[in-house]
Protein backbone atom coordinates (compact mmCIF):
# COMPACT_ATOMS: atom_id res chain seq x y z
CA UNK A 1 0.00 0.00 0.00
CA UNK A 2 1.74 3.69 -0.92
CA UNK A 3 3.00 5.18 1.94
CA UNK A 4 0.50 8.72 1.73
CA UNK A 5 2.41 10.13 4.67
CA UNK A 6 5.97 9.86 3.04
CA UNK A 7 4.67 11.06 -0.51
CA UNK A 8 2.94 13.96 0.94
CA UNK A 9 6.22 15.61 2.96
CA UNK A 10 7.60 16.20 -0.62
CA UNK A 11 5.21 16.84 -3.27
CA UNK A 12 1.38 15.99 -3.72
CA UNK A 13 1.18 13.43 -6.50
CA UNK A 14 0.48 14.13 -9.66
CA UNK A 15 -0.54 11.40 -12.10
CA UNK A 16 1.27 8.49 -11.89
CA UNK A 17 3.29 9.54 -9.48
CA UNK A 18 4.94 12.47 -11.43
CA UNK A 19 6.12 15.57 -10.28
CA UNK A 20 3.79 17.51 -12.71
CA UNK A 21 0.87 17.05 -14.71
CA UNK A 22 1.46 15.24 -18.55
CA UNK A 23 0.24 18.95 -20.15
CA UNK A 24 0.10 16.89 -23.60
CA UNK A 25 -2.94 14.81 -22.18
CA UNK A 26 -4.68 16.93 -19.68
CA UNK A 27 -7.11 20.26 -20.82
CA UNK A 28 -6.27 21.55 -17.06
CA UNK A 29 -4.10 24.50 -17.21
CA UNK A 30 -2.87 24.50 -13.64
CA UNK A 31 0.66 23.37 -12.24
CA UNK A 32 0.15 21.26 -9.15
CA UNK A 33 1.06 23.17 -5.78
CA UNK A 34 3.97 21.66 -3.87
CA UNK A 35 2.55 21.06 -0.39
CA UNK A 36 2.92 23.67 2.02
CA UNK A 37 4.00 22.87 5.99
CA UNK A 38 0.47 23.74 6.88
CA UNK A 39 -0.55 20.96 4.71
CA UNK A 40 2.08 18.32 5.70
CA UNK A 41 1.04 15.00 7.76
CA UNK A 42 2.96 14.09 10.85
CA UNK A 43 2.04 10.63 12.25
CA UNK A 44 3.55 12.07 15.85
CA UNK A 45 1.32 15.02 15.79
CA UNK A 46 -1.92 14.33 13.97
CA UNK A 47 -4.59 14.60 16.37
CA UNK A 48 -7.31 11.66 16.24
CA UNK A 49 -10.23 13.19 15.60
CA UNK A 50 -12.96 13.06 19.11
CA UNK A 51 -15.57 11.88 16.66
CA UNK A 52 -14.02 9.04 15.91
CA UNK A 53 -14.81 5.18 17.13
CA UNK A 54 -13.09 2.32 15.70
CA UNK A 55 -15.87 -0.47 15.15
CA UNK A 56 -14.08 -2.50 12.98
CA UNK A 57 -12.45 -5.93 14.35
CA UNK A 58 -11.11 -9.15 13.11
CA UNK A 59 -14.85 -10.13 12.57
CA UNK A 60 -16.19 -7.00 10.10
CA UNK A 61 -12.75 -6.07 8.55
CA UNK A 62 -12.60 -6.84 4.94
CA UNK A 63 -15.06 -8.11 2.61
CA UNK A 64 -16.77 -11.70 2.85
CA UNK A 65 -18.80 -13.56 0.44
CA UNK A 66 -21.93 -16.57 0.82
CA UNK A 67 -25.11 -17.64 0.73
CA UNK A 68 -27.71 -15.19 1.93
CA UNK A 69 -31.59 -16.64 2.53
CA UNK A 70 -33.73 -13.42 1.46
CA UNK A 71 -37.02 -13.35 2.23
CA UNK A 72 -40.22 -11.46 3.68
CA UNK A 73 -43.81 -9.88 3.48
CA UNK A 74 -45.19 -6.66 1.96
CA UNK A 75 -48.46 -5.85 3.27
CA UNK A 76 -49.90 -4.66 -0.29
CA UNK A 77 -52.56 -6.68 -1.59
CA UNK A 78 -52.24 -5.70 -5.39
CA UNK A 79 -48.78 -7.85 -5.44
CA UNK A 80 -46.07 -7.27 -8.10
CA UNK A 81 -42.26 -7.76 -8.86
CA UNK A 82 -40.10 -7.46 -5.76
CA UNK A 83 -36.33 -6.89 -7.00
CA UNK A 84 -33.16 -6.79 -5.80
CA UNK A 85 -30.23 -4.58 -6.19
CA UNK A 86 -26.43 -4.50 -5.23
CA UNK A 87 -25.59 -0.79 -4.63
CA UNK A 88 -22.28 0.69 -5.43
CA UNK A 89 -22.52 4.16 -4.14
CA UNK A 90 -25.63 5.91 -5.84
CA UNK A 91 -26.05 3.25 -8.39
CA UNK A 92 -27.36 -0.04 -8.57
CA UNK A 93 -26.89 -3.27 -10.46
CA UNK A 94 -30.00 -5.86 -10.48
CA UNK A 95 -29.17 -9.03 -8.63
CA UNK A 96 -32.26 -11.01 -8.04
CA UNK A 97 -36.20 -10.62 -9.15
CA UNK A 98 -38.90 -12.39 -7.49
CA UNK A 99 -43.40 -12.02 -7.32
CA UNK A 100 -45.15 -10.80 -4.31
CA UNK A 101 -47.70 -13.49 -3.76
CA UNK A 102 -49.86 -13.51 -0.96
CA UNK A 103 -47.86 -10.64 0.46
CA UNK A 104 -44.91 -12.48 1.03
CA UNK A 105 -41.52 -13.18 -1.23
CA UNK A 106 -38.50 -14.98 -1.10
CA UNK A 107 -35.57 -14.56 -2.92
CA UNK A 108 -34.17 -18.05 -1.97
CA UNK A 109 -30.55 -18.34 -0.97
CA UNK A 110 -28.78 -15.94 -2.96
CA UNK A 111 -24.92 -15.67 -2.94
CA UNK A 112 -24.21 -11.79 -1.65
CA UNK A 113 -20.91 -9.77 -0.41
CA UNK A 114 -21.27 -7.54 2.92
CA UNK A 115 -22.85 -4.37 2.04
CA UNK A 116 -25.80 -2.12 1.05
CA UNK A 117 -28.45 -3.48 -1.59
CA UNK A 118 -32.01 -2.37 -2.37
CA UNK A 119 -34.85 -4.04 -2.19
CA UNK A 120 -38.02 -2.45 -4.35
CA UNK A 121 -41.63 -2.89 -5.16
CA UNK A 122 -42.68 -2.19 -8.99
CA UNK A 123 -40.70 0.34 -9.51
CA UNK A 124 -37.07 0.90 -8.70
CA UNK A 125 -38.01 4.79 -6.96
CA UNK A 126 -40.34 2.11 -4.56
CA UNK A 127 -37.44 0.94 -2.50
CA UNK A 128 -35.07 0.98 0.98
CA UNK A 129 -31.86 -0.08 1.47
CA UNK A 130 -30.96 -3.19 3.62
CA UNK A 131 -27.47 -4.70 4.83
CA UNK A 132 -26.82 -8.48 4.02
CA UNK A 133 -23.93 -10.08 4.85
CA UNK A 134 -23.13 -13.63 5.31
CA UNK A 135 -22.27 -13.24 8.86
CA UNK A 136 -26.13 -13.45 9.07
CA UNK A 137 -27.24 -16.48 6.67
CA UNK A 138 -31.07 -15.67 6.80
CA UNK A 139 -32.56 -12.29 6.55
CA UNK A 140 -36.67 -11.66 7.02
CA UNK A 141 -38.05 -8.06 6.55
CA UNK A 142 -41.31 -7.23 7.29
CA UNK A 143 -43.12 -3.62 5.53
CA UNK A 144 -45.53 -2.94 7.14
CA UNK A 145 -47.03 -0.98 3.88
CA UNK A 146 -46.26 -1.35 0.16
CA UNK A 147 -44.55 1.68 0.70
CA UNK A 148 -40.71 0.21 0.95
CA UNK A 149 -39.57 3.22 2.75
CA UNK A 150 -42.01 3.21 5.50
CA UNK A 151 -42.11 1.38 9.21
CA UNK A 152 -40.18 -2.43 8.23
CA UNK A 153 -38.55 -4.66 10.75
CA UNK A 154 -35.83 -7.01 10.55
CA UNK A 155 -36.23 -8.40 14.07
CA UNK A 156 -33.88 -11.23 13.66
CA UNK A 157 -31.13 -8.99 12.27
CA UNK A 158 -28.67 -7.33 13.85
CA UNK A 159 -27.40 -5.52 11.07
CA UNK A 160 -30.60 -4.27 9.61
CA UNK A 161 -32.59 -3.66 13.33
CA UNK A 162 -29.57 -1.54 13.76
CA UNK A 163 -29.85 -0.09 10.12
CA UNK A 164 -33.39 0.89 10.21
CA UNK A 165 -32.96 2.67 13.91
CA UNK A 166 -29.73 4.66 12.28
CA UNK A 167 -31.75 5.50 8.74
CA UNK A 168 -34.57 7.21 10.63
CA UNK A 169 -32.89 8.99 13.00
CA UNK A 170 -30.05 9.87 10.72
CA UNK A 171 -33.25 10.96 8.28
CA UNK A 172 -34.55 13.22 10.95
CA UNK A 173 -31.34 15.12 12.18
CA UNK A 174 -30.56 15.59 8.64
CA UNK A 175 -34.07 17.42 8.28
CA UNK A 176 -33.65 19.59 11.13
CA UNK A 177 -30.14 20.51 10.37
CA UNK A 178 -31.66 21.65 7.17
CA UNK A 179 -34.01 23.89 8.50
CA UNK A 180 -31.75 25.41 10.33
CA UNK A 181 -29.26 26.56 7.59
CA UNK A 182 -32.04 27.86 5.99
CA UNK A 183 -33.50 30.31 9.12
CA UNK A 184 -29.13 30.98 9.15
CA UNK A 185 -29.63 34.13 6.60
CA UNK A 186 -32.20 35.95 8.17
CA UNK A 187 -30.85 35.01 11.92
CA UNK A 188 -28.94 38.79 12.05
CA UNK A 189 -27.92 38.94 16.08
CA UNK A 190 -28.80 35.52 16.62
CA UNK A 191 -26.70 33.30 13.86
CA UNK A 192 -24.27 32.30 16.33
CA UNK A 193 -26.89 30.88 18.70
CA UNK A 194 -28.07 29.35 15.43
CA UNK A 195 -24.68 27.79 14.53
CA UNK A 196 -24.39 26.41 17.99
CA UNK A 197 -27.81 24.57 17.51
CA UNK A 198 -26.40 22.93 14.35
CA UNK A 199 -23.04 22.05 16.01
CA UNK A 200 -25.25 20.48 19.13
CA UNK A 201 -27.66 18.28 16.08
CA UNK A 202 -24.31 17.02 14.74
CA UNK A 203 -23.14 16.15 17.93
CA UNK A 204 -26.12 14.21 18.98
CA UNK A 205 -25.53 12.15 15.74
CA UNK A 206 -22.43 10.87 16.18
CA UNK A 207 -23.23 10.21 19.51
CA UNK A 208 -25.78 7.72 18.32
CA UNK A 209 -23.63 6.43 15.48
CA UNK A 210 -21.06 5.76 18.59
CA UNK A 211 -24.01 4.09 20.75
CA UNK A 212 -24.67 1.71 17.63
CA UNK A 213 -21.23 0.94 17.13
CA UNK A 214 -21.48 -0.06 20.76
CA UNK A 215 -24.67 -2.22 20.54
CA UNK A 216 -24.13 -3.57 17.39
CA UNK A 217 -20.39 -4.97 17.63
CA UNK A 218 -19.06 -7.48 14.40
CA UNK A 219 -21.38 -6.05 12.24
CA UNK A 220 -20.94 -4.43 8.77
CA UNK A 221 -23.00 -1.98 10.18
CA UNK A 222 -20.35 -1.09 12.70
CA UNK A 223 -18.06 -0.57 10.35
CA UNK A 224 -20.26 1.71 8.38
CA UNK A 225 -20.65 4.27 11.08
CA UNK A 226 -17.09 4.21 11.83
CA UNK A 227 -16.23 5.18 8.15
CA UNK A 228 -18.41 8.09 9.02
CA UNK A 229 -15.67 10.21 11.26
CA UNK A 230 -12.61 10.38 9.27
CA UNK A 231 -9.89 9.51 12.33
CA UNK A 232 -7.38 11.68 11.10
CA UNK A 233 -10.18 14.27 10.04
CA UNK A 234 -7.47 17.47 9.44
CA UNK A 235 -4.82 15.74 7.85
CA UNK A 236 -5.14 15.78 4.15
CA UNK A 237 -2.66 13.34 3.47
CA UNK A 238 -4.15 10.90 6.20
CA UNK A 239 -8.46 11.62 5.06
CA UNK A 240 -8.46 8.19 3.86
CA UNK A 241 -5.81 6.41 6.49
CA UNK A 242 -8.47 4.67 8.09
CA UNK A 243 -10.15 3.10 5.35
CA UNK A 244 -8.47 0.08 4.02
CA UNK A 245 -8.16 0.08 0.06
CA UNK A 246 -8.21 -3.45 -0.16
CA UNK A 247 -11.95 -3.72 1.71
CA UNK A 248 -14.30 -3.96 -1.32
CA UNK A 249 -17.29 -3.96 1.14
CA UNK A 250 -16.74 0.04 0.70
CA UNK A 251 -17.43 0.01 -2.68
CA UNK A 252 -20.92 -0.96 -1.68
CA UNK A 253 -21.93 1.94 0.41
CA UNK A 254 -21.99 5.88 -0.31
CA UNK A 255 -18.74 6.02 2.11
CA UNK A 256 -16.48 7.05 -0.80
CA UNK A 257 -18.92 9.44 -2.41
CA UNK A 258 -19.62 11.14 1.22
CA UNK A 259 -15.99 11.10 2.12
CA UNK A 260 -14.46 12.69 -1.29
CA UNK A 261 -17.01 15.21 -0.89
CA UNK A 262 -16.25 16.44 2.37
CA UNK A 263 -12.41 15.96 1.06
CA UNK A 264 -12.95 18.46 -1.48
CA UNK A 265 -15.22 20.73 0.44
CA UNK A 266 -12.28 20.91 3.66
CA UNK A 267 -8.97 20.74 1.48
CA UNK A 268 -9.51 22.20 -2.17
CA UNK A 269 -10.23 25.98 -1.40
CA UNK A 270 -12.12 25.56 -4.17
CA UNK A 271 -9.57 26.04 -6.56
CA UNK A 272 -8.45 23.59 -9.70
CA UNK A 273 -5.02 23.37 -7.99
CA UNK A 274 -7.09 22.09 -4.57
CA UNK A 275 -8.88 19.89 -6.65
CA UNK A 276 -6.56 18.22 -8.45
CA UNK A 277 -3.93 17.29 -5.16
CA UNK A 278 -7.34 16.15 -3.80
CA UNK A 279 -8.01 13.21 -6.20
CA UNK A 280 -4.45 12.77 -6.89
CA UNK A 281 -4.30 11.83 -3.25
CA UNK A 282 -7.69 9.59 -3.41
CA UNK A 283 -6.21 8.08 -6.43
CA UNK A 284 -2.67 7.06 -4.65
CA UNK A 285 -4.60 5.59 -1.57
CA UNK A 286 -6.92 3.12 -3.98
CA UNK A 287 -4.31 2.42 -6.24
CA UNK A 288 -3.63 -1.16 -4.76
CA UNK A 289 -7.24 -2.35 -5.16
CA UNK A 290 -8.53 -2.10 -8.95
CA UNK A 291 -12.09 -2.24 -7.79
CA UNK A 292 -12.02 0.22 -5.18
CA UNK A 293 -10.08 2.54 -7.36
CA UNK A 294 -12.34 2.11 -10.14
CA UNK A 295 -15.46 3.34 -7.64
CA UNK A 296 -13.71 6.39 -6.80
CA UNK A 297 -12.20 7.60 -10.33
CA UNK A 298 -15.93 7.31 -11.53
CA UNK A 299 -16.92 9.07 -8.23
CA UNK A 300 -15.09 11.75 -8.77
CA UNK A 301 -15.61 11.73 -12.56
CA UNK A 302 -19.46 11.87 -12.16
CA UNK A 303 -19.57 14.46 -9.81
CA UNK A 304 -16.73 17.15 -11.40
CA UNK A 305 -19.65 16.77 -14.55
CA UNK A 306 -22.50 17.18 -12.28
CA UNK A 307 -21.16 20.78 -10.95
CA UNK A 308 -20.41 21.88 -14.01
CA UNK A 309 -16.35 21.17 -13.85
CA UNK A 310 -15.60 19.61 -17.07
CA UNK A 311 -11.81 20.59 -17.31
CA UNK A 312 -11.85 18.66 -13.72
CA UNK A 313 -13.15 15.58 -15.49
CA UNK A 314 -10.39 15.89 -18.24
CA UNK A 315 -7.48 15.54 -15.98
CA UNK A 316 -9.19 12.40 -14.57
CA UNK A 317 -10.25 10.88 -17.61
CA UNK A 318 -6.72 11.86 -19.48
CA UNK A 319 -4.60 11.07 -16.74
CA UNK A 320 -6.04 8.11 -14.43
CA UNK A 321 -9.01 6.04 -16.89
CA UNK A 322 -7.26 6.36 -20.48
CA UNK A 323 -3.85 6.67 -19.60
CA UNK A 324 -1.98 3.94 -21.45
CA UNK A 325 0.28 3.37 -18.15
CA UNK A 326 -2.57 4.90 -14.95
CA UNK A 327 -5.40 2.92 -16.69
CA UNK A 328 -3.50 -0.31 -17.45
CA UNK A 329 -5.33 -2.04 -14.47
CA UNK A 330 -8.68 -0.71 -15.16
CA UNK A 331 -11.98 -3.01 -16.53
CA UNK A 332 -13.09 -2.20 -19.77
CA UNK A 333 -16.61 -1.27 -17.77
CA UNK A 334 -15.23 2.08 -16.10
CA UNK A 335 -14.12 2.98 -19.56
CA UNK A 336 -17.31 2.36 -21.12
CA UNK A 337 -19.38 4.21 -18.02
CA UNK A 338 -16.64 7.42 -18.79
CA UNK A 339 -17.68 7.03 -22.22
CA UNK A 340 -20.70 8.38 -21.42
CA UNK A 341 -19.29 11.42 -19.60
CA UNK A 342 -17.31 12.06 -22.89
CA UNK A 343 -19.79 11.99 -25.57
CA UNK A 344 -22.02 14.57 -23.12
CA UNK A 345 -19.25 17.18 -23.64
CA UNK A 346 -19.13 19.95 -26.16
CA UNK A 347 -17.74 18.76 -29.36
CA UNK A 348 -19.45 14.81 -29.12
CA UNK A 349 -22.32 13.20 -29.84
CA UNK A 350 -24.90 12.56 -27.43
CA UNK A 351 -26.88 9.62 -27.16
CA UNK A 352 -30.04 9.23 -29.62
CA UNK A 353 -33.52 8.54 -28.46
CA UNK A 354 -36.74 8.34 -29.89
CA UNK A 355 -39.31 8.86 -27.51
CA UNK A 356 -43.44 9.16 -27.97
CA UNK A 357 -44.56 12.61 -28.30
CA UNK A 358 -47.61 14.65 -26.76
CA UNK A 359 -49.16 15.06 -29.78
CA UNK A 360 -48.97 11.10 -30.69
CA UNK A 361 -46.44 8.91 -32.57
CA UNK A 362 -42.50 9.72 -32.07
CA UNK A 363 -39.48 11.70 -32.01
CA UNK A 364 -35.99 10.67 -32.99
CA UNK A 365 -33.25 12.99 -31.80
CA UNK A 366 -30.95 12.43 -34.26
CA UNK A 367 -33.29 12.54 -37.65
CA UNK A 368 -33.97 15.61 -36.11
CA UNK A 369 -31.15 17.15 -35.82
CA UNK A 370 -30.16 16.11 -39.96
CA UNK A 371 -33.69 18.30 -40.71
CA UNK A 372 -32.27 21.48 -38.96
CA UNK A 373 -29.02 23.55 -38.78
CA UNK A 374 -29.42 23.50 -35.04
CA UNK A 375 -31.47 21.82 -32.20
CA UNK A 376 -31.95 22.59 -28.67
CA UNK A 377 -32.66 19.66 -26.28
CA UNK A 378 -34.33 21.24 -23.24
CA UNK A 379 -34.93 19.07 -20.20
CA UNK A 380 -37.83 20.54 -18.41
CA UNK A 381 -41.27 19.98 -16.05
CA UNK A 382 -44.47 21.03 -15.15
CA UNK A 383 -43.46 21.76 -11.23
CA UNK A 384 -39.92 23.52 -12.46
CA UNK A 385 -40.39 26.87 -11.14
CA UNK A 386 -36.83 27.99 -13.15
CA UNK A 387 -38.63 26.17 -16.13
CA UNK A 388 -41.60 28.39 -15.47
CA UNK A 389 -39.69 31.39 -15.95
CA UNK A 390 -37.30 30.41 -18.82
CA UNK A 391 -39.83 28.83 -21.17
CA UNK A 392 -41.42 32.08 -22.11
CA UNK A 393 -38.06 33.39 -23.13
CA UNK A 394 -37.89 31.06 -25.32
CA UNK A 395 -40.36 31.04 -26.98
CA UNK A 396 -39.59 34.56 -28.88
CA UNK A 397 -36.40 33.00 -29.45
CA UNK A 398 -38.35 30.15 -31.35
CA UNK A 399 -40.19 32.30 -33.15
CA UNK A 400 -37.70 34.39 -34.09
CA UNK A 401 -35.13 31.62 -35.73
CA UNK A 402 -37.49 28.87 -35.90
CA UNK A 403 -37.74 29.31 -39.57
CA UNK A 404 -33.98 29.88 -40.05
CA UNK A 405 -33.30 26.33 -39.73
CA UNK A 406 -33.75 26.20 -35.34
CA UNK A 407 -35.99 23.47 -33.41
CA UNK A 408 -36.19 22.71 -29.78
CA UNK A 409 -37.11 19.16 -28.36
CA UNK A 410 -38.90 19.80 -25.02
CA UNK A 411 -38.00 16.85 -23.13
CA UNK A 412 -40.26 16.30 -19.84
CA UNK A 413 -39.65 15.02 -16.65
CA UNK A 414 -42.64 14.63 -15.66
CA UNK A 415 -45.18 11.47 -14.10
CA UNK A 416 -48.71 12.44 -14.70
CA UNK A 417 -49.21 12.81 -18.76
CA UNK A 418 -52.69 15.58 -17.85
CA UNK A 419 -50.42 17.41 -16.18
CA UNK A 420 -47.49 17.85 -18.79
CA UNK A 421 -50.33 18.37 -21.40
CA UNK A 422 -51.28 21.37 -19.31
CA UNK A 423 -47.78 22.81 -18.95
CA UNK A 424 -47.28 22.85 -22.77
CA UNK A 425 -50.86 24.51 -23.07
CA UNK A 426 -51.11 27.04 -20.52
CA UNK A 427 -47.23 27.93 -21.81
CA UNK A 428 -47.88 28.25 -25.24
CA UNK A 429 -45.30 26.00 -26.35
CA UNK A 430 -45.47 24.91 -30.03
CA UNK A 431 -41.61 22.90 -30.44
CA UNK A 432 -42.15 19.09 -29.97
CA UNK A 433 -42.50 17.70 -27.02
CA UNK A 434 -41.46 14.39 -25.78
CA UNK A 435 -42.09 12.26 -22.42
CA UNK A 436 -41.10 8.67 -21.13
CA UNK A 437 -43.17 9.81 -17.83
CA UNK A 438 -40.93 8.16 -15.33
CA UNK A 439 -39.83 11.71 -14.03
CA UNK A 440 -36.17 10.93 -12.56
CA UNK A 441 -36.25 7.25 -13.35
CA UNK A 442 -36.83 8.31 -17.13
CA UNK A 443 -34.18 6.37 -19.13
CA UNK A 444 -32.92 9.45 -21.01
CA UNK A 445 -32.40 11.25 -17.74
CA UNK A 446 -29.72 8.80 -16.84
CA UNK A 447 -28.41 9.12 -20.16
CA UNK A 448 -27.90 12.64 -20.40
CA UNK A 449 -26.99 12.60 -16.55
CA UNK A 450 -29.40 15.46 -15.73
CA UNK A 451 -29.85 16.40 -12.02
CA UNK A 452 -31.72 19.20 -12.36
CA UNK A 453 -34.25 21.21 -14.56
CA UNK A 454 -33.71 23.43 -17.13
CA UNK A 455 -30.38 21.82 -18.52
CA UNK A 456 -30.04 22.44 -21.95
CA UNK A 457 -27.83 20.95 -25.04
CA UNK A 458 -27.43 22.55 -29.01
CA UNK A 459 -26.67 20.32 -31.39
CA UNK A 460 -25.61 21.04 -34.95
CA UNK A 461 -27.13 19.08 -37.43
CA UNK A 462 -24.75 16.54 -37.35
CA UNK A 463 -26.08 15.54 -33.56
CA UNK A 464 -22.85 17.69 -32.52
CA UNK A 465 -22.95 18.85 -29.12
CA UNK A 466 -21.90 22.71 -29.79
CA UNK A 467 -23.19 24.44 -26.76
CA UNK A 468 -24.25 23.93 -23.27
CA UNK A 469 -26.04 26.75 -22.51
CA UNK A 470 -27.61 27.66 -19.33
CA UNK A 471 -30.29 29.94 -19.86
CA UNK A 472 -32.15 30.86 -23.00
CA UNK A 473 -30.27 34.49 -23.48
CA UNK A 474 -26.78 32.26 -24.02
CA UNK A 475 -28.83 30.46 -26.57
CA UNK A 476 -30.37 33.65 -28.51
CA UNK A 477 -26.44 35.01 -28.42
CA UNK A 478 -25.02 31.93 -30.28
CA UNK A 479 -28.09 31.66 -32.85
CA UNK A 480 -27.48 35.63 -33.35
CA UNK A 481 -24.00 34.84 -34.83
CA UNK A 482 -24.48 31.26 -36.15
CA UNK A 483 -27.76 31.70 -38.26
Amino acid sequence: MINLVSLCLSVVLTACGETTPKDQKSSVDTEMPVVSSQEESNPQTDPVSANYLNGINDQNNGDKSGAVHVYGTVKFPGGGEVTLYESEGSNSSEIAKTRLSNNSFDFGTIEVSRGFYKIALNNETNATNLILNPDEPEVFVEFKTGRMSAAKFADESDENTGWFEYNQAESKNTNEIRNLRKSIKDAGAFRARIEAQIKDKENELIAIQHELIGRYPNTYLAKYLTWKNPKYATSKGRFFEDIDPLDNSVVRSMTLSNRIQTMMRSFSDGTDSGFLACIDLVKAHFEPNPVALESVLYTMLDGFYNTGKETICQYILDNYIFDEDCGADLSDAIRIRAQGIINLQVGKTPPNFNISKSDGGSLDLMATCKKNTYTLVMFWASWCHKCEQEIPNLVPVYAKFGFKGFEVIGVSLDKQRSTWLGAIESNGVTWPNVSQLEAWNSPVVGDYKVTATPTYFLLDSKGTIVLKPSRYFEVEKFLSANL
